[in-house]
Parts: structure tokens; sequence; C-alpha cells
């Protein structure tokens, strides 16, 4: 009876030490973007996100819902991150129509046309960008970025990325930065080693941005009005 309170004592003592063992090491991640000619420009809008090789317990993938305001001809924010499965309303704060739409590579979607006062909304179920624009005005746009993984950062004014407790382990790191060609952007991606309390993945070099002009919902460009009612 001894013998065998002795092994159960020690049963639980080693199921105790192995539920309380320590937790994998977590690091603040830190990176910075940089013209590669010298500018007085501000930094354009620009996403990091670091996609795990293997998975991790903890850190499941929660949709969410989000807001993009349509306000004076303009979306805000300008730039949306959201988890796979999030929805995002577009309400229609303006005191005239919105036609909201995206033909992208990210989430495809045309809200159509409605009036001010309403809303509609659209879930992000598929992972990429997603460049928003009004097929009424054409200076109106917006990003949302997609994301798999929670582990992200949104470059600050100064282009400063700051992405604080990412486990160690490796990773893929991803990198989109507005105004920047796809194909550019995809030959930055690379793999990483996450150890340690801190980790810099260094600078990130930006290109003199596109200016094209986006066109609307039919492929067309947009039409010329010398005197908008709205």
């Amino acid at each position: 009876m001894a013998r065998r309170l002795h092994l159960l004592v020690l049963g639980v003592l080693s199921t105790t030490l192995f539920l309380s063992g320590s937790p994998l090491q977590a690091a603040d991640i830190t990176a910075r973007l940089l013209p590669k000619r010298s500018s007085s420009e501000k930094m354009p809008a620009a996403v990091i996100w670091l996609k795990p090789l293997h998975q991790l317990s903890n850190h499941a993938i929660v949709p969410g819902r989000f807001t993009l305001t349509q306000k004076n001809k303009t979306f805000t924010p300008h730039l949306l991150v959201v988890p796979l499965g999030s929805s995002v309303a577009f309400p229609n704060t303006d005191p005239f129509f919105h036609n909201v739409f995206s033909l992208f590579d990210g989430r495809r979607f045309d809200l159509g046309l409605y009036e001010a006062g309403s809303t509609r909304s659209v879930v992000f179920s598929r992972e990429g960008v997603s460049y928003i624009f009004c097929n009424i005005h054409s200076e109106m746009s917006a990003v949302i970025i997609t994301l798999t993984t929670p582990f992200y950062s949104i470059a600050d004014t100064k282009g400063q990325f700051q992405m604080p407790n990412v486990p160690d382990g490796d990773y893929d790191l991803h990198i989109w930065i507005e105004g920047q060609r796809q194909n550019a952007l995809e030959k930055q991606t690379r793999r990483v080693r996450i150890s340690g309390e801190h980790a810099d993945l260094g600078e990130i070099y930006v290109d003199q941005p596109e200016t094209t002009p986006h066109r609307n919902k039919f492929g067309k460009p947009y039409d010329i009005d010398t005197h908008p009612i709205y």
C-alpha cells in the first residue's frame, strides 16, 4: 500500500511538472522602412506579418467584426488588417450614394449602389490583399489585408514596425507596401528564425510608388465630371 501511494505521488508530481513546464520564449520584433533614395515624402502605408511554419498552440485565428466608414468621400481607416473569416461593415455616412467594390486578388465583391445612412457588409473569407474603391468617386480608396496569422505590424508614420510577444520558431516574413508592385513585394518574402527576447528584422527598402490611376468596376476609366452633384 505504501509503495502504491509512493508511485501515485510521483505520478502526480510528474504530471504537475509537465503541465507547468516553461512556456515558449517570446520575442519583441522590430523592423523599419527606408526609401531607396532620400525623400522628404512621408512613408507609405505598410504591413509586415509572420506566418509560422508549424502550428502554435494558444494562437488561434479568431474572426471579428470591423468597420470601414465612408465619410466626406473618404474610407476610414484607409488600411485595415483583419483575421480570416472576419466581417467588415461599410456604412455610408455621406448625404449621397456610394458603390463599394473590389476586383483584385483578395476578396472580390460589389456592394452595388446604396444610399446615405445605410450599411452593407462583407465576410473576408479569403487570405490576401483587397483594394477597395467606390465606383462613383474615383478619389476613394482603401486596403483590407486578410491574414491567417496573429503576428503582424502596421508601420507607424516614421516607418517603424513593432510586433510584441512572437514565440520562438521559424516563420515566413511577408511584406505589403502601398504603391509597390506585387511581384516586387513577393520577392521580399523570406524565411526568418525568431529566437530570444528581441529580434530585429532589419531594413525594408521602398521603391518609388506607382501612380497609375485605377479603373472603375467595369474596367473603364472614370467619367470626368466638371460639375459634380455630389
